[in-house]
């Protein structure tokens, strides 16, 4: 990604100076992990999405994971109220967040006290120093203060005057207390921007987009942006700048894009496709709110968006929406997922189109509602009485939520019927870079409505993909009835008879058995023929998994790597593949969900890799265990 040429100059506007003559010495890195972190309040995980921003923009590759506190009003200064985010730019390829942060920002003592065990020794923890007061310091469990007792020792610290600076950089401007407080933020984004060569053009847009109706406000966080970034140029506490160079990647149109923005935008992209109307009926519940505001704000499309009452509401309006014409969508996470199971049941036997999106995150129970896992995985495919097989894809990136969202509405129209779509709190929150795809080349969403009344019965099947036909009600000599209860083979009329029964449910069984006919062949990163060990993952674990075995196979290793996306029906190939290799490891944020499903199915001895703390995988915690594996 180019940068603007009026991006380019922005620092020595700043500086009043040339941006090819710094005051400092320049020093460059390949990459570089920043944590923010602070109270909810301190705006931490604006000023990371600003800089993700500003870091795209210097042409970096960037992967985010923002960390938000589960409690919604914790008590100011308390480790149960601070909010963290973490960025890793490049100027390489990158798969995760980073494991551990070259620089720790913390606004406060709770935001060091929570973060310090990730700070790698030699690594850059910079404070608010006028944070760290006596009163400051006991909320967050202190019994000394960490600036003054030597135990950051082995750290870089610097203090920086945050406040003051702030307060005196607003001088005069007529803000209350508070309001001045609360744009320290944008002191240390300017700081940061300067140390690190950021374009901060982006930031001034923003600012002006947000607060162009609060003059004031706006003047405030502008000169409170510039002041920080003069202070990086002028503060003795910093001699050198760093340059991290942009990244070599395929040209095209990028945007930074979270994992719900692109779940979102992948729904739009199909019912654009389809030439169908689409229909999202939700009930708020976190990490999976965003995806409802985000589709709201495309009325200028066939989007409909319903914010029901409750996880049954919101689920049984989509089914409605869908026996009516519409693609139907439904967004929640693992507690509405309990509660939508019965409602699943029934679109599963009226075999209607519709989307249940998962945005998984940590239980049981209400549990963590703001950290992620992957233990939903057999509620998924099983969580419903009754014999009600349904496909079951996964997203493996913030990015790979479009395609996924894309391929979820391909495979329920086509196939008539339901489709879970399973992200998690770290795709969808975080952010990558993401080539925005032509539309032209996106696969072709064929939707036929049936119109011709000759021979129509409600149940009666297209050979090849065992898919019942849609007809919209109102279209004349297609009236017909399905429901919740047995219906009879062809004609969905009530029937009790224990054969038919069987037959319509193994019938809808080798119809989603059938989607695996459509799925490319499973992919082997590393050696194709087989080898020692291959790691099998699927979601979010495909960052640290595949960063992971590169690292091991860049010091020989013979070690490889398949990410599924289809996990019911599995792909029909993975058995063979799998057996290419001496063992198998299947790493995993539950306790061994997919470790099951492939050893009762293939009966092959996979061993599972389990985390379940509401933290992605280290990198360096798969390639330990992967060495351990190969060790024996």
């Amino acid at each position: 990604m180019a940068v603007p040429p009026e991006a380019a100059g922005q620092a020595a506007e700043f500086r009043g100076g040339s941006a090819d003559a710094p005051h400092k010495r320049q020093e460059k890195r390949d990459r570089v992990v920043i944590r923010f972190a602070g109270d909810s309040g301190d705006g931490m995980q604006l000023t990371g999405m600003q800089f993700t921003s500003e870091s795209a923009l210097a042409g970096n590759d960037i992967a985010t994971l923002p960390d938000f506190p589960a409690e919604i009003r914790a008590p100011a200064g308390t480790l149960a109220g601070v909010s963290g985010f973490q960025l890793n730019f490049s100027s390489n390829e990158i798969f995760t967040a980073g494991d551990e942060p070259n620089v720790l920002v913390a606004m406060n003592p709770a935001a060091l006290k929570a973060n310090i065990d990730d700070v790698p020794p030699n690594g850059v923890i910079i404070v608010d120093r006028e944070a760290f007061t006596d009163a400051n310091l006991k909320r967050a469990g202190y019994d000394g203060n960490p600036l003054t007792d030597h135990s950051l020792d082995k750290f870089q610290l610097i203090q920086v005057d945050v406040t003051k600076m702030t307060a005196s950089a607003l001088h005069g401007s007529g803000l209350s207390n508070r309001d001045v407080f609360r744009t320290r933020n944008m002191f240390v984004l300017g700081m940061l921007s300067w140390l690190y060569h950021r374009p901060i053009e982006s930031t001034l847009k923003y600012l002006d987009s947000r607060f162009k109706k609060r003059p004031e406000i706006l003047e405030a966080n502008i000169k409170t942006l510039k002041a920080g970034y003069n202070y990086g140029e002028t503060a003795e506490l910093f001699a050198s700048s760093y340059e991290v160079p942009p990244a070599k990647i395929t040209p095209g149109l990028y945007r930074n894009i979270t994992g719900n923005s692109a779940t979102a935008l992948g729904f739009v992209a199909a019912a654009v496709k389809s030439g169908r109307p689409l229909f999202l009926g939700s009930y708020p519940i976190t990490p999976a709110s965003d995806v409802l505001h985000e589709l709201s704000g495309y009325k200028n499309f066939p989007i409909y968006t319903f914010q029901a009452e409750d996880e049954i509401a919101g689920v049984s309006s989509a089914i409605g929406a869908a026996f009516g014409g519409a693609i139907g969508i439904t967004t929640t996470s693992g507690p509405g997922m309990n509660l939508k199971a019965e409602a699943i049941g029934l679109a599963v036997k009226t075999e209607l189109p519709i989307v249940i999106t998962d945005i998984q995150r940590a239980g049981p129970s209400t549990g963590m509602p703001t950290k992620p896992e992957q233990a939903d995985l057999m509620m998924a495919i099983y969580g419903r009485h009754g014999e009600a097989p349904l496909p079951v894809i996964a997203a493996s990136t913030p990015a790979d939520c479009f395609d996924c969202a894309y391929e979820a509405v391909r495979i329920a129209v086509k196939y008539m019927t339901p489709v879970i779509l399973l992200t998690d709190g770290q795709l969808a929150n975080g952010a990558e870079p993401w080539l925005v795809p032509d539309p032209d080349t996106l696969p072709d969403i064929k939707v036929e409505l049936r119109t011709d009344p000759e021979g129509f019965m409600p149940y009666i099947r297209d050979e090849k993909t065992l898919s019942r036909p849609w007809a919209v009600p109102g279209t004349k000599g297609l009236e017909h009835r399905i429901g919740g209860l047995s219906g009879e083979n062809l004609t969905g009329n009530v029937s009790y008879s224990p054969a038919n029964n069987e037959l319509m449910v193994r019938t809808r069984a080798r119809k989603i058995a059938g989607i695996a006919r459509d799925y490319a062949p499973t992919e082997i990163f590393g050696d194709t023929a087989g080898g020692d060990l291959v790691i099998l993952g699927w979601g979010s674990t495909y960052g640290p998994i595949r960063e992971g075995v590169k690292q091991l196979r860049e010091k020989g290793k013979k070690v490889s790597h398949i990410h599924l996306r289809y996990l019911n029906p599995l792909p029909r190939d993975l058995e063979d593949k799998l057996r290419l290799f001496k063992k198998v490891m299947i790493a995993e944020m539950n306790m061994g969900q997919l470790l099951k499903l492939v050893r009762a199915d293939y009966l092959i001895d996979a061993f599972g890799f389990n985390k379940i703390q509401g933290r992605p995988f280290k990198v360096s915690e798969i390639v330990n265990r992967a060495n351990r594996a190969l060790e024996g």
